[in-house]
């Protein structure tokens, strides 16, 4: 009896991350709500806490499969990237534009979900962003060779903070700093002006 109920849950855990991934595909993170969640899963509104401590931790698993669709995205594109370190950054910041533009409510919902304050990431909010960090730092290694670790780790940081910032303000629709037709050129000309002088 126990293993049908554990079953259950997971099966209902499961259609509940399916449900609330298309809901914020189709509407962004802030038209998500647990009734219509119930609603659409055919279960009571209690139900889903008993498999979720809250909306929020839906939305994390959510954004766990979302980050794991980004980083094979990136990791395909720099598959056929060419061997110049520089010109892979761009492959893989221009897939990184492309993912956020075909998904943009999901790409959004990684980082606007709400989390209390002083409260860390989930560990495997980290290492998916360590896996995104390592695909940047491999080449950026290449480029700057004499940098320390530490140094480097920042540098990473910095570029994928940068080409973050090009592709928020490009797709957000309210923004003229960043005309949405001019974000790959942006990101091209920024990249290969910030590594020309390793």
């Amino acid at each position: 009896m126990a293993g049908k109920v554990a079953e259950r849950r997971a099966a209902l855990r499961d259609n509940l991350i399916i449900i609330a991934e298309k809901r914020i595909a189709s509407d962004g993170l802030s038209a998500l709500r647990a009734r219509d969640l119930a609603s659409d899963a055919g279960c009571a509104l209690g139900a889903i806490y008993n498999v979720f401590g809250d909306l929020t931790d839906i939305v994390l698993a959510v954004n766990a499969r979302t980050f794991h669709r980004l980083g094979a995205d990136v990791a395909a594109a720099l598959a056929d990237a060419p061997q110049d370190p520089i010109e892979q950054l761009v492959v893989m910041a221009q897939a990184y534009h492309q993912f956020a533009a075909a998904n943009l409510h999901s790409w959004r919902a990684l980082f606007d979900v709400e989390r209390a304050p002083g409260e860390a990431a989930p560990d495997w909010y980290l290492h998916e962003m360590g896996q995104l960090f390592a695909y940047i730092s491999d080449p950026l290694a290449v480029v700057f060779p004499n940098r320390d670790p530490q140094e480097l780790a920042l540098l990473t940081r910095a570029l994928f903070s940068s080409v973050h910032g090009i592709v928020l303000l490009g797709l957000d629709g309210a923004s003229a700093g960043v005309p949405s037709d001019d974000i790959d050129k942006m990101i091209a000309l920024i990249l290969r002006q910030f590594t020309s002088n390793p």
